[in-house]
């Protein structure tokens, strides 16, 4: 599973979580993930088990750009699950 977001500043739990891998020590975590509507409520709700990143990639930084900075994250996982809301 890839996903794709802004790159949020100052994200420290996030990077932690990405640095056990190079430390060998790969943190599998249950994630959350909720796609919400313009008034922050959400429409659909995914519940992951036991997930770990295996894949980052930040963004192409050009100078003459002014796109949004997009990180994506690729992570495998033991299981995957729609919620009702």
């Amino acid at each position: 599973m890839v996903l794709k977001r802004g790159i949020v500043k100052s994200d420290n739990d996030f990077w932690k979580w990405l640095s056990t891998v190079k430390l060998n020590t790969v943190e599998r975590r249950d994630l959350v993930i909720s796609l919400l509507n313009e008034n922050h409520q959400p429409v659909m709700v995914w519940k992951i088990h036991n997930a770990f990143p295996v894949k980052v990639e930040g963004p192409g930084l050009k100078a003459s750009g002014n796109e949004v900075a997009i990180e994506s994250i690729e992570i495998a996982h033991e299981g995957l699950e729609l919620q009702n809301e």
